[in-house]
């Protein structure tokens, strides 16, 4: 278990991700998934308002439906941290102070709860000014229906001037942030990496197996017609990609591991990382990527895989 920056939320170093359930998971997948997560010791699930509106015949809060459900049918709620996000749905996007009170209102119907552990401004909102969106997030946190916030899909520019503008007005700050980084996309560490660390946030990166081309499964155009997610897997094949999977391939020999366990701990193992997160669509998906968490790469190893994706 790992503390998420300067929270006391204590998560799971695997953060299960919600974004299938409702879209490539039924309800009953869905609950057989985080039942099976929550049985081996997982204990942090990621969802958003979003998920799944970009189906054809769906609104939006199908994940966070299905997800309050199994809440309510497991009749425990204080032993899971669930997160979700505000901003990016269609019927309700943006920061505005407006915004995130009916949005966080809806979530909790959804999720069938009376607090949020973690909620994220799910992307930048340039048209709303940083102290309206900080204030409202903080009057969410002062009313006991928020516990933290969090942000995701920030520049470090912006970032900077969100915890400056919590710390001058007083008001709640993010602890931690969620961008793409996995090994294959190695953008954050660039800008947002050390100011995390400069900052005492923690890292929950999202899109960590890069579309499933660090599952390994995905390794020529012949491969293109096995999921409707080849191809995004595919964009990596070129002769950096190959350099990452022979890599893989010898660590996940080395420790009679998966491909896909060696590069979510690869990313744990990073700093700033506390649990990258990643879905699983039934329980058969589940094994390689709980497997990642006690998964212990040697020094060696953790550096000839950043070598190799560099």
């Amino acid at each position: 278990m790992t503390k998420i920056g300067s929270s006391d939320l204590d998560v799971f170093g695997l953060n299960l991700g919600g974004n299938v359930f409702g879209f490539t998971a039924d309800e009953q997948q869905s609950f057989d998934v985080l039942d099976a997560y929550t049985a081996a010791g997982g204990n942090f699930i990621d969802t958003a308002d979003s998920y799944s509106a970009f189906v054809p015949g769906h609104v939006g809060g199908e994940s966070e439906t299905i997800i309050g459900k199994w809440l309510t049918r497991r009749g425990r709620r204080d032993d899971v941290v669930v997160a979700t996000k505000v901003g990016s749905l269609g019927t309700r996007p943006g920061l505005s102070a407006k915004n995130i009170a009916a949005a966080a209102e809806d979530s909790l119907e959804r999720l069938q709860t009376d607090y949020l552990d973690l909620y994220y401004a799910h992307g930048d909102d340039a048209g709303t000014a940083l102290e309206e969106t900080l204030q409202a997030f903080d009057g969410l946190v002062r009313s006991g229906k928020v516990r933290y916030i969090a942000a995701s899909n920030y520049t470090a520019s912006r970032l900077a001037e969100a915890l400056a503008v919590s710390d001058r007005e007083g008001f709640a700050r993010y602890v931690a942030l969620q961008p793409h980084y996995n090994l294959v996309e190695r953008g954050y560490e660039e800008e947002l990496a050390p100011l995390v660390a400069r900052e005492g946030l923690a890292t929950l990166p999202y899109f960590g197996l890069a579309g499933g081309f660090l599952t390994g499964k995905y390794r020529s155009d012949e491969d293109a017609g096995k999921s409707p997610r080849a191809a995004g897997a595919l964009a990596y094949l070129d002769a950096r990609g190959e350099r990452v999977l022979a890599v893989l391939d010898e660590v996940a020999r080395a420790h009679r591991a998966s491909v896909a366990s060696v590069s979510l701990a690869w990313l744990g193992a990073q700093p700033t990382v506390a649990a990258p997160i990643a879905s699983a669509r039934t329980t058969g998906q589940l094994p390689d990527l709980l497997a990642s968490v006690s998964l212990e790469l040697t020094p060696a190893e953790l550096a000839a895989l950043s070598d190799a994706a560099a």
